[in-house]
């Protein structure tokens, strides 16, 4: 049996949400029940809910697992430096059949000093909006702490807040600080850091399944903000069989690669994993020479930094993301 490394693939982890729908399953055939399915987190280090791959002779190990016996061959080598066998990003997707909550994530600084974790910068694309859906993200001028409270007390916030329409292809990018909601009707794919620290603002006064207000986190989030925040769509022009960038950052630099025939990637030379989410077609990895894995709409695969030359095949046309974390 060959020990190498391969493109790995993990079970998702699928998570019920009061605002959640049938999309996951519809759209990108997730395998879940009921009609409140909110989010398929595709690849996660997150404690408690660390994914587990699917394929290969790697079947039923952990990512910890993983990344402890493999270390840089996984995730490489300045990221295991840095991290360890903390796998540093979380990978979602996301179905919002009503508006989700309001909300901010603290930057790494304030979340170390308050709850020993990383923040939350993150990033989404969205591959499905109904007619008139939208997003929040950011003030829609320069505010401040006093201005926002009293919005906040007042039941006046979002006239501060910056709504945006979306539709399918979509990119917004949403720095730890920036406050920002996902609207009804949008099902997208979500990027960030791994960090599960959320100061939820406002909920529309919803109740949870036991019928209580949810709660909000006011004063975590007033010194959280970054109330000069004002973010619009990220502004790109696909390429055929080319990355074009979306999002760069010191956490992962994100690029959308539209196949139409073939993509070529050395991710040895990028000293870091990258990861692929399909987000629309289907397309086959050729790797090891002649080796393939089949990758389709709704898939997240992971190609682990020793892996070398790859490349990216498709006969009906796919879109995938690109995440790799900068040297």
């Amino acid at each position: 049996m060959s020990t190498q490394l391969y493109p790995l693939k993990f079970t998702p982890i699928l998570k019920d949400k009061i605002w959640g729908g049938n999309k996951l399953m519809s759209v990108l055939s997730k395998n879940g029940k009921g009609e409140s399915l909110g989010e398929s987190w595709e690849l996660s280090g997150v404690e408690g809910d660390v994914s587990v791959v699917s394929n290969g002779f790697l079947k039923g190990n952990s990512l910890d697992e993983l990344i402890e016996i493999y270390m840089g061959d996984v995730v490489g080598d300045e990221v295991y430096n840095k991290f360890g066998t903390e796998f540093p990003l979380l990978f979602k997707f996301i179905d919002a059949t009503q508006d989700l909550s309001i909300q901010v994530h603290p930057n790494d600084e304030l979340s170390a000093e308050r709850h020993n974790a990383y923040g939350k910068t993150e990033m989404w694309y969205v591959l499905d909006a109904d007619a008139n859906s939208q997003l929040i993200s950011g003030f829609n001028k320069e505010s401040n702490k006093e201005e926002y409270l009293e919005a906040l007390k007042s039941g006046q916030l979002l006239s501060l807040l910056k709504s945006h329409s979306v539709n399918s292809g979509d990119v917004f990018f949403i720095p730890a600080g920036n406050i920002h909601a996902i609207g009804a009707g949008v099902l997208l794919a979500e990027i960030q850091q791994t960090s599960d620290v959320t100061y939820r603002i406002y909920d529309y006064d919803r109740k949870d399944s036991e019928g209580n207000l949810r709660e909000l986190h006011t004063d975590l989030a007033l010194e959280a903000n970054d109330y000069k925040s004002s973010n619009d769509k990220v502004a790109y022009e696909l390429k055929v069989d080319e990355a074009v960038n979306l999002a760069e950052c010191p956490y992962f630099i994100t690029n959308i690669i539209d196949v139409k025939d073939s993509y070529e990637r050395d991710v040895y030379l990028l000293n870091s994993f990258a990861v692929y989410m399909c987000v629309d077609g289907e397309a086959t990895i050729i790797y090891d020479e002649d080796k393939t894995e089949a990758l389709v709409k709704g898939e997240t695969v992971l190609i682990p930094a020793s892996l070398g030359d790859i490349s990216i095949h498709s006969k009906k046309g796919a879109k995938l993301l690109e995440v790799y974390i900068k040297k």
